[in-house]
């Protein structure tokens, strides 16, 4: 997207199969300014990227000229879209049930006269012509009822030279109940031993079809739960207090600053601090941790948790879409609507693809016209109309959509959230990860351990220094050094200047004394001595502790040592992800030293120390030319440049927004445990999406010929079009009921297969 572009979601409305996915892309993809656009069938959104003077008026206007409906998406839309599925699913089950009570006397009359004989017999002897007579009402009450959607959409599609699923339903039907119609009313304009009836074929297709949609409505519908449950996490209401006074207050009414009141079993209303109270908060839906978390005053809160036991007050800090609540929808709502790349072939395939059948079905028609045995005109008809029927481009268009969606929505109820859907597929393919150490695989809040300072120089002296240097500093050095004066009771000096030297330390004035503080690096770059710590810094290097040091006016001091525990949950998920195949590197601008015991410990395989900020990158993209596509998991501000650059940028949760806004996933608990089951789970659902197109396109190649009638000669075997109708309203109900079978996806035992 260039920078002058912007990004646009049009809710569409009256796409059935992939063919009509590519006629609106290709009819939006005709606007002048649209640079790029994808249209998901599964959640009916088209996602454009246009330059500023494109009016969203046009874009409607093409899409409705390519025959389907449009507006401009709401961030609010989707309680109502679930609840407008809900009326579409309900009409749906209406219109089939008034076209299988009609469809039934069809059958029975016509399927009954064949299978038996005695049946027939009374059917001649009662009924005669009015047989057919009824068939033909009952069929065309049908087809024009129930069944007139396929008509309305699939007769203007074929005008259009855009025809689509509909149009070949459409052909179908009515070539079936046109033939009859002749056959009953006009039979001398039929050949001798060509006046038959296929009434049975045109309803049931029209019957079995609808059965398909309301069977895949009801499917469909599940696989926006995830969403549904997050919506619904939200209360409507809160409690305000004001003035020592409780209101109840809407929700949309509340601002930043206010004081709220969560009771026992409430679900927190906004995102905040609590500043009275302490409880156990559920916070499973957000993080994916079933265990209740422990807050008390100072502690921040998210918006839709559960407050389990005690009461809280607390101070809301955001509110409406900066809420964490709101920021986890809509990334779950972006991914959903993604396009894999494996998609773009299915695209391709699917663009040429209801014009191909309806060629193989004319050439079906003239084949059996031409060659077939008697009556040639009726073998040709049926055999057309089953090809015409058999196709299915709807499985096609769901096959990729529907998996992204429940995969992406299971993530979500782990506390794994996609920023894009394509890192689905990136992250099944990668093959090596890079962590960052310090609040990644550690802690990141180290602690000083040791203080070892220069003949001459007063060790309390040096730590008041070193602790006032610090003190605006939100390095985690610094807050080390200055717990450390906080236990020994020191009072800080005055601080007169401040600098960072980004990757490598800082330079302070202290009570009008030169302060250095950092890394080795800082004093080989000022040109400092330190010689006389070389012994000490080795053997803390060894002991897996960070050497730091102090300089006094250029004056080598002290040399400190930082130890910061590992998380608990860091060796278990390495050793899930060495199960699972991977290789694992740790980049640290941490001493070598160190890097390496800490590497040691955790069988960690490649070790890159030593780096500054700008240098991960650089890392990076070695790592990649030597070992392929590569992943990159941190969590700090110097970590947003090497997760955008990575193939798949994965952000701690718990880390700070610039890296989480440059990361494809986040790991809202911050649990590295979501590493491995993220890569589980997006090998599980590729697997799911590559099963569902090999049924998709496997259904097609195998019973397209079969309807055409090439077992016919073999084997004398046919397939009729009621067969046909009911295998391509099963096909797309299977593909969507395999991708939902994600919503029940656990990990297991312990290396997280599917």
């Amino acid at each position: 997207m260039t920078n002058a572009a912007r990004a646009l979601e049009l809710s569409v409305e009256g796409m059935t199969c992939a063919s009509c996915v590519s006629h609106v892309e290709r009819a939006l993809a005709k606007v002048d300014g649209v640079e790029s656009v994808s249209v998901n069938l599964a959640t009916e959104r088209a996602h454009l990227s246009v330059a500023p003077q494109v009016a969203i008026e046009t874009l409607i206007q093409k899409v409705e000229q390519a025959g389907y409906s449009a507006h401009l998406a709401q961030p609010t839309e989707t309680a109502d879209s679930t609840e407008k599925r809900e009326q579409e699913r309900i009409l749906l089950a209406a219109n089939f049930k008034l076209s299988l009570f009609a469809t039934l006397p069809v059958f029975v009359l016509e399927m009954g006269a064949h299978l038996i004989p005695a049946f027939h017999h009374w059917l001649m002897a009662n009924l005669g012509i009015w047989n057919w007579v009824i068939q033909a009402i009952l069929t065309t009450l049908v087809m024009f009822g129930p069944g007139r959607f396929f008509y309305q959409k699939g007769l203007p599609a074929l005008a259009r030279l855009a025809p689509d699923m509909n149009s070949l339903v459409a052909l179908g039907s009515l070539a079936a109940w046109g033939y009859s119609l002749v056959a009953t009313f006009t039979p001398q304009l039929l050949p001798v031993g060509t006046v038959n009836v296929y009434y049975e074929a045109a309803v049931v297709i029209v019957t079995l079809i609808l059965l398909g949609r309301l069977l895949e409505a009801n499917a469909r519908g599940r696989t926006s739960d995830a969403i549904a449950q997050l919506v619904k996490l939200q209360p409507h209401t809160a409690t305000r207090l004001v003035n020592e006074q409780l209101e109840t207050i809407d929700i949309a009414q509340i601002n930043t600053g206010d004081l709220l009141l969560v009771r026992p079993g409430e679900r927190v209303p906004l995102d905040g601090e609590i500043t009275d109270g302490s409880s156990f908060i559920d916070e499973s839906m957000m993080t994916g941790e079933p265990i209740p978390v422990s807050k008390s005053v100072g502690q921040e809160i998210i918006g839709g948790t559960l407050n389990t036991n005690g009461s809280l007050t607390y101070k809301v800090t955001k509110t409406g879409k900066d809420t964490l609540l709101a920021r986890i929808i809509e990334l779950v709502e972006t991914a959903q609507g993604a396009k894999l790349p494996i998609q773009a072939l299915v695209d391709q395939i699917t663009r040429w693809f209801v014009p191909a059948v309806m060629l193989v079905a004319l050439l079906t028609f003239i084949v059996w016209l031409s060659l077939g045995p008697e009556p040639a005109l009726s073998f040709a008809l049926v055999n057309a109309v089953a090809v015409l029927i058999i196709a299915c481009p709807c499985a096609m268009g769901l096959a990729t959509p529907t998996s992204i969606m429940v995969g992406t929505g299971r993530a979500a109820t782990m506390g794994l959230l996609f920023r894009r859907g394509s890192a689905l597929q990136s992250l099944a393919e990668v093959k090596t990860i890079a962590f960052d150490k310090t609040g990644t695989l550690t802690e990141g809040k180290p602690r000083l351990t040791d203080f070892e300072i220069a003949p001459g120089f007063d060790k309390n002296a040096l730590l008041i220094l070193a602790a006032t240097a610090e003190q605006h500093s939100e390095h985690p050095i610094a807050q080390a050094l200055l717990a450390a004066a906080n236990t020994a009771q020191l009072t800080l000096a005055t601080l007169e200047s401040f600098e960072a030297i980004p990757g490598y330390g800082l330079r302070a004035q202290v009570s009008g004394q030169i302060v250095y503080v950092g890394a080795d690096r800082l004093f080989t770059k000022l040109g400092v001595d330190l010689e006389i710590f070389s012994v000490t810094a080795k053997q803390l290097a060894s002991e897996g502790k960070t050497p730091i040091y102090l300089a006094l006016d250029n004056k080598i001091a002290a040399v400190m040592a930082l130890a910061d525990s590992i998380k608990p949950g860091t060796p278990a998920a390495l050793k899930s992800l060495h199960q699972l195949g991977f290789k694992i590197a740790m980049i640290t601008g941490d001493n070598q030293r160190t890097a390496n015991v800490i590497a040691k410990k955790l069988g960690i395989d490649l070790v890159i120390a030593e780096v500054l900020p700008e240098q991960k990158v650089n890392a990076l993209k070695n790592l990649r030319a030597e070992h392929g596509t590569i992943a990159y998991v941190g969590d700090g501000i110097n970590d947003a440049p090497a997760l955008a650059e990575a193939d798949l940028g994965l952000a701690i949760g718990t880390g700070t927004d610039i890296a989480i806004e440059s990361a494809d996933l986040i790991l809202v608990s911050g649990d590295l445990q979501g590493v491995p089951k993220s890569i589980a789970l997006a090998r599980a659902t590729m697997r799911n999406i590559k099963q569902n197109l090999f049924w998709a396109f496997a259904y097609n190649v195998a019973l397209i010929p079969l309807a055409a009638g090439i077992a016919w000669p073999a084997f004398g075997v046919l397939l009729s079009p009621m067969l046909a109708a009911g295998a391509m309203a099963l096909s797309s109900v299977f593909v969507v009921s395999n991708a939902l079978r994600l919503r029940r996806w656990q990990d297991k035992s312990g290396v997280f297969n599917d």
